[in-house]
């Protein structure tokens, strides 16, 4: 049985795929969801779900080793960010190299970085006139979006295509590749 931790930061659609790809397996244990916004949708699947949340302490997080020791108490394998949008801190991501992947709602390169998250990356994205976007899952490191690919998946977008349009054809590419590359990774 291999341990995750899932992070997010909002209503926790990609997370509850995951928890549902892994459903009645028993390969795969979902040991901690973590978020660091009191009230987010994350906390209700969570609860639904049995599995222990976590509110992230800002400062324990960034200036302490509070979390490493909890994840590495609980032996996670991997550490799975589905709509984090806190940078990892250095500290844990040394303790977990290689260990730790995100999902970003773009291409990367392309549209990554600080403050490239969501509807700002689909704003972007209609705005430049892009042919195409996806999603890129990545190892994360101590830098935003720049972690190792492990896979881009392409979605059409259209000249018509709103970003809310770009939006919904990402979350198709996450719900479906997401779960997929967390169970490879593990096996």
């Amino acid at each position: 049985m291999k341990n995750i931790a899932i992070f997010a930061s909002g209503a926790g659609s990609n997370a509850q795929k995951i928890i549902d790809h892994f459903r009645g397996k028993g390969t795969v244990n979902v040991k901690y969801i973590l978020c660091n916004k009191p009230g987010a949708g994350i906390f209700d699947i969570a609860e639904r779900e049995n599995i222990p949340a976590i509110l992230i302490e800002k400062e324990q997080f960034f200036r302490g080793d509070t979390y490493v020791k909890l994840l590495q108490e609980a032996n996670i394998d991997l550490i799975v960010l589905a709509g984090f949008l806190w940078k990892v801190p250095t500290n844990l991501v040394q303790a977990f190299p290689n260990k730790i992947i995100n999902i970003h709602p773009a291409l990367l390169p392309k549209y990554g970085g600080k403050g490239m998250y969501g509807h700002f990356v689909h704003e972007a994205v209609v705005a430049a006139q892009e042919k195409e976007s996806g999603i890129t899952i990545h190892y994360v490191n101590e830098h935003y979006d720049e972690g190792a690919p492990i896979l881009q998946e392409r979605c059409e977008v259209l000249s018509t295509d709103s970003p809310t349009d770009v939006a919904k054809k990402v979350q198709v590419l996450e719900h479906q590749w997401f779960p997929v590359i967390v169970e490879r990774l593990l096996s």
